[in-house]
């Protein structure tokens, strides 16, 4: 009877830890950081180490997955794609000249690549390097062999000055340096400053330890013969050595590198495990769950316990909200901002909060933030884009006649052209305020205002589409203001796109100064990138890139029929030439489907416009394709410059099957889940579950839909229907309804 006893108690335990197990589920698992790490073309993604949203970030300094030497690792990022700053590296032995230009060995097979916690082993020198991130500090954990030196080397990417500290403590003080373009440059500076302490990994105080300053480099050696472990803990601040021991104090002075990793883990099982799956192959799983892991690299946060320094006035200002920094809107006003707005409203609050003051302390607001100040990049504005959405999804906290005032000012005192974002207008600009279109150079045509990149060009029909579609978030703010005479008027902006259109091409062509067509082949014509006219995709992308006004873009292309037959031209239409020679002169065009292009922005909304024409089949279809072709859950699994986010969040809102086509209506048009059963935890505990029936592969296409058990034949639902809770039930089948959704 005891023995009978004991193994129901034991398996009543066992049934007890199943329950927890299954109640507690963990998605983190998923997350792989590697995915995407080798390029189509041009910059792959890097596995980045950081928690969600924060300042500290490291990156192995190498080319892409495939090296299998590192350079070094640094112990900050300051911005997303930077090498980083104060580059750490290890040896064995005498250091020499030879020995800071050496690379280390990894073994891929034995690393540990997980968000909060990164190791390599070198091969080589038998030493083991770990890393675990938090919010403005972080530890180095190394294992090293026995050894008569055994050495940490820390150099700077440009000055860097280094102290000792006392007690096996040392500070480094580098300077970002960033010079702004147009046609008087100037150089931005700003300090970096690092406090870090040296100890064994009991914490204990390190013996036989020599910190040996040199000029802009750090010698750190420990001569003790014995197998030893080295921890470094470091904090870094823009504020101050002060502020940098702080932030040590109030986050790893009293904490050794596992119990570090393991608040880090916590911080990403908030986020990852906020949405839920089932269903899907694993895969799936993966390419979505480090998608999602993607979105929270930016925007960071550089509040340090109560102040921060803002690089857009050069001083350190006091406040208990973030300050949210590390953004480039042209890429994530489409969907990575969206996606915060449902996830995480409160922190899309404080990165709005950060826009208005990032303009109050500059002067203008800004469209590339970087933590030194507005990069100057891309075309267009958009800012007036994430006010608007987020306002009409309810989210405030942050002073809306401000931002106005702001995204005001940039769309009426600044130039339009691609990279010059806050120098005043042009006569350029005048001829577009006169004309309502961007005048264009025809091929071969001598340049004559100085301030057009010599490389960026002025891309007059991209330019001119992203002025519409910026007045037009800009008319949408007003009219929520009820400033109705700029409503009126920036409407009327809104609708210029219209000046470009070519009824015979069906496509936006450039026209000259006097009014002309200048008929280019508009798949292969305009330089690098097409940025005579275009940007960085043909003018096959562009002919879609009206995501304001969608019933004016039908009526230009004769009707939803003609409109649907068109984007089924854009799948299937030829490149022109040999796609070696395409890519060369287009390497931002990469993921090609005809002349669809999945691996750059301005095409993440096109798959779903087929709702809008009337066949929401074939969304589905096309989203299915594009998600199994393009976002494979392996090295090569991105079709494009990721952009920090860009290009993940079209991932996560495609797999959960719904997409946010018009930035500025709080309204999401349905696609096709990847998954059985997908659900978001919302604030205020509630949820929104969308249930796919019977989804599969070949499962893709919606025969019935039901939004909280009332059947909908719309391909279309609001914010606040999402955001009350609710379910969106799909009955899924392996044949399209073609009647489903059709309006």
């Amino acid at each position: 009877m005891k023995s009978l006893s004991t193994i129901l108690f034991a398996l009543s335990s066992l049934f007890f830890t199943f329950q927890l197990t299954a109640a507690k589920k963990d998605f983190t698992k998923y997350v792989d950081p590697k995915i995407g790490n080798v390029s189509q073309l041009l910059v792959p993604t890097f596995p980045t180490f950081s928690l969600p949203n924060q300042m500290i970030r490291m990156i192995p300094i190498k080319p892409d997955y495939i090296a299998d030497q590192v350079t070094s690792w640094p112990m900050q990022v300051e911005a997303h794609r930077e090498k980083g700053l104060m580059q750490m590296k290890v040896s064995l032995g005498h250091v020499n000249n030879e020995t800071w230009n050496k690379k280390m060995t990894i073994d891929h097979d034995l690393e540990v690549v997980r968000p909060w916690h990164y190791s390599t082993y070198l091969v080589k020198d038998d030493i083991t390097v770990s890393f675990t991130p938090s919010k403005k500090s972080a530890i180095y954990k190394v294992d090293f062999p026995a050894s008569a030196n055994k050495n940490i080397l820390i150099s700077g990417s440009g000055k860097m000055l280094v102290s000792t500290a006392g007690n096996n403590a040392f500070t480094l003080h580098e300077t970002i340096s960033y010079r702004v373009r147009g046609i008087n440059p100037t150089m931005r500076n700003m300090s970096v400053y690092c406090y870090a302490e040296l100890t064994e990994a009991n914490g204990k105080a390190l013996k036989n330890i020599q910190i040996i300053p040199q000029n802009n480099k750090l010698i750190i050696t420990s001569t003790s013969a014995q197998k030893e472990t080295i921890q470094l803990k470091y904090a870094i601040s823009y504020i101050s050595f002060d502020q940098a021991k702080k932030n040590l104090a109030m986050e790893v002075a009293n904490q050794n590198f596992e119990q570090t990793c393991a608040k880090g883990k916590l911080a990403w099982d908030k986020v990852i495990n906020q949405i839920e799956v089932t269903g899907g192959t694993e895969a799936q799983k993966r390419s979505f769950y480090t998608a999602l892991y993607r979105t929270y690299e930016r925007m960071i946060d550089v509040n340090e316990y109560g102040q921060f320094y803002s690089g857009y006035d050069g001083k350190v200002h006091t406040s208990d909200r973030p300050f949210f920094v590390d953004d480039w809107i042209w890429d994530t006003y489409l969907a990575k901002h969206p996606l915060n707005s449902i996830l995480n409203p409160a922190m899309q609050s404080d990165q709005l909060n950060s826009y208005v003051q990032m303009y109050e302390h500059s002067g203008w607001m800004p469209t590339f933030p970087q933590v030194h100040g507005n990069h100057l990049c891309m075309n267009a504005y958009h800012s007036a884009a994430l006010f608007i959405d987020a306002y009409r999804k309810g989210i405030n906290g942050y002073d809306l006649d401000k931002a106005y005032e702001g995204v005001k000012k940039n769309l009426t005192e600044a130039t339009f052209l691609p990279w010059r974002q806050g120098h005043r207008k042009v006569e350029l600009d005048d001829f577009y305020y006169t004309n309502g279109f961007y005048p264009a150079l025809h091929p071969g045509e001598i340049e004559t205002e100085p301030l057009v990149d010599s490389f960026e060009k002025r891309q007059s029909v991209a330019t001119s589409l992203g002025i519409s579609y910026d007045a037009w978030a800009l008319a949408q703010m007003a009219k929520e203001m009820n400033k109705m005479d700029d409503y009126k008027k920036f409407m009327e902006v809104s609708d210029n796109y219209k000046k470009l259109w070519h009824p015979d091409m069906r496509l936006f062509m450039p026209k000259d100064d006097k009014g002309e067509w200048i008929m280019i082949n508009p798949k292969l014509d305009g330089g690098k990138g097409f940025r005579d006219y275009y940007d960085e995709n043909n003018g096959w992308t562009y002919a879609w890139w009206i995501q304001h006004d969608i019933d004016g873009l039908i009526g230009l292309l004769g009707g939803k029929q003609k409109a649907e037959e068109r984007l089924d031209q854009l799948f299937r239409e030829p490149l022109g030439v040999p796609k070696q020679e395409y890519l060369a002169n287009a390497p931002d065009a990469t993921g090609q489907v005809g002349q669809f292009v999945m691996g750059n922005e301005p095409s993440l909304h096109i798959p779903y416009l087929y709702n809008y024409f009337g066949a929401p089949w074939k969304t589905q279809k096309r989203i299915r394709f594009l998600l199994d072709v393009w976002f494979k859950d392996n090295i090569f699994g991105i079709p494009g410059d990721e952009d920090g986010g860009g290009l993940s969040a079209f991932v996560v809102f495609s797999s959960l099957g719904f997409y946010p086509v018009t930035p500025g209506l709080p309204v999401y048009t349905i696609g096709s889940p990847l998954f059985e059963k997908s659900t978001i935890k919302l604030p205020d505990n509630k949820a929104f579950t969308v249930i796919a029936k019977g989804s599969s592969a070949a499962n893709k296409y919606i025969q019935k839909a039901y939004l909280n058990g009332k059947e909908i034949n719309t391909p279309f639902f609001t914010h606040k229907e999402l955001m009350d809770g609710g379910t969106l039930e799909l009955i899924m089948g392996s044949k399209p309804n073609k009647q489903w959704g059709v309006s």
